[in-house]
């Protein structure tokens, strides 16, 4: 197992770029009583430096998540425009607020299957948990985003149901045993983040308690896609960057507001600053 250090640099930004330049990310998330979760995951991404963010939730929310992120494109999912929008992406995030009604199986059953770079979270990965194995329809390799629940849930698909969520060494035994089974990105999110491919592992080492807070994992999921929908990026190298910025991120919010004080917005407001902090250690592509 190959113990990576040293993070990949920031894709490029070029003067001349446009929104289109720098990735068209899908977001689909959302339901009756989780609202913000996936407008979170859209303003992350727009942060993380994404040009386009689309946001799919069901019709009778759709207008309250876009009062939250005004400055995302409106989806109805399920719905006539969802194909053509799961086409026309970069990258998908699913999962934020996405509840498990019968509706959001089928929309992550569309999602599974198309040809592009996805970030799986939440009721994402507990739909997937459900079942018996890892789906064998997953088209392109996915970025994996539970936190120790989530990974709990989903350990009877590859055979350890007793997972700690404190030890490292267990940890990243469980994310590597993971990722070899499904042959997807693993990000095991906690003290001490996770990222493994299965032969690369990586140990973030930023971040705090201000990231103990409802919404920051949308955050994460959020700046993950913006990552993956970046051109000539490796998913692998997308995931470490992303679970570092979001860390840093929350450093930062934590020393402006106090780390008991912190709130999701507060994260969100923190991840310019972080993205330079990383620029300036690990450089970007010229």
């Amino acid at each position: 197992m190959k113990r990576i250090t040293t993070l990949a640099p920031l894709p490029a930004r070029p003067a001349d770029g446009h929104k289109g330049t720098f990735g068209r990310l899908l977001v689909i998330g959302g339901s009756a009583t989780m609202i913000g979760a996936p407008a979170y995951c859209g303003l992350a991404a727009y942060h993380a430096g994404c040009g386009y963010v689309q946001i799919g939730a069901p019709a009778e929310t759709l207008l309250a998540t876009l009062s939250l992120c005004p400055q995302a494109i409106g989806l109805v999912v399920p719905g006539d425009e969802q194909a053509e929008a799961i086409d026309k992406a970069d990258a998908i995030a699913i999962g934020p607020g996405l509840g498990k009604l019968p509706a959001a199986k089928k929309v992550l059953e569309a999602v599974l299957t198309a040809d592009k770079p996805k970030v799986l979270d939440a009721d994402a990965l507990n739909l997937i948990s459900e079942g018996t194995a890892w789906p064998a329809n997953v088209v392109n390799r996915c970025v994996l985003t539970p936190h120790p629940g989530e990974m709990k849930r989903l350990g009877k698909l590859f055979g350890k149901a007793e997972q700690s969520a404190t030890d490292e060494s267990d940890r990243v035994d469980t994310a590597t045993r993971a990722a070899d089974a499904f042959r997807q990105i693993v990000v095991l999110k906690g003290h001490r983040t996770i990222v493994t491919d299965g032969t690369r592992v990586y140990i973030n080492r930023t971040g705090s308690s201000a990231l103990a807070k409802a919404g920051s994992g949308d955050i994460l999921s959020g700046i993950s896609g913006a990552m993956l929908g970046q051109q000539n990026v490796d998913p692998f190298d997308a995931a470490c960057m992303s679970v570092w910025i979001h860390g840093k991120a929350g450093e930062i919010a934590g020393r402006r507001v106090g780390e008991r004080s912190t709130m999701a917005t507060d994260i969100i407001a923190g991840i310019g600053e972080a993205i330079e902090q990383y620029q300036q250690e690990f450089g970007t592509v010229s």
